[in-house]
């Protein structure tokens, strides 16, 4: 269940969506508003402060990434995308943008609830907290030291500057070219295999078994995800 009274907006034009998503949303104890435009929803976050928003890419006044866009600019509530497109252009395109996480339809309820419990825990993490934990992994912000039950694990300062990204956005798909112009800079987001080699190289370090990583998971085409555990 939800914290009482958090706020969801979801953003669809098609009715029998938004009915669907406000039912299952209430008996989990969210406060829902519904905008069926970008510009109804732009504004209804101004108005509205929701916690969250459930974004469909298909509007029919301006493109979903283009809402998404322009509420990075002054807003950081979390985002999640529903929509039909199921090509890794449209997510990219949207996470990219600022999209937190993004649900191809036809989806569940169950998934789409357990992406928002998700999605507001980690917008409740801040670059102010020192330390920033996920299961058994442990990163000191102040003292730039990663500790695994307990025990410190030695990083490079590019593998360092990687998992601190990704733990600060836990539970975020971050996308290639995120994490390539965050970590290494401009002119590195068409270097890919730099990425690979610093995820493999830290999945040797804080994974149990690499090859069946319980913290670093890969989004096929896409990016990769810290697992909220």
């Amino acid at each position: 269940m939800s914290e009482i009274g958090q706020r969801v907006l979801i953003v669809d034009d098609e009715n029998a969506i938004r009915r669907f998503l406000r039912a299952a949303l209430n008996a989990q104890g969210y406060v829902v508003s519904e905008a069926a435009t970008g510009w109804e929803a732009l504004n209804a976050v101004i108005a509205q402060r929701p916690d969250i928003i459930v974004l469909d890419l298909g509007l029919p006044d301006m493109d979903g990434v283009e809402v998404t866009r322009r509420l990075r600019e002054w807003s950081q509530t979390p985002v999640i995308i529903l929509s039909v497109r199921e090509q890794e252009g449209d997510k990219i395109s949207a996470l990219d943008a600022g999209a937190d996480d993004y649900l191809t339809k036809p989806f569940s309820s169950g998934e789409l609830m357990a992406r928002i419990r998700v999605a507001l825990r980690r917008s409740l993490i801040t670059a102010g907290e020192p330390v920033l934990q996920v299961g058994d992994l442990k990163v000191d912000l102040s003292r730039r030291q990663v500790f695994l039950a307990e025990r410190e694990i030695a990083l490079t300062p590019t593998e360092y500057d990687l998992l601190r990204l990704m733990i600060m956005n836990a539970g975020k798909v971050l996308t290639h070219h995120q994490l390539l112009l965050k970590v290494w800079g401009p002119g590195y987001e068409t270097e890919p295999h730099l990425l690979r080699v610093n995820i493999s190289n830290l999945r040797r370090k804080i994974e149990a078994d690499p090859a069946r990583p319980s913290y670093i998971i890969t989004e096929p085409g896409v990016g990769y995800r810290l697992r909220v555990i």
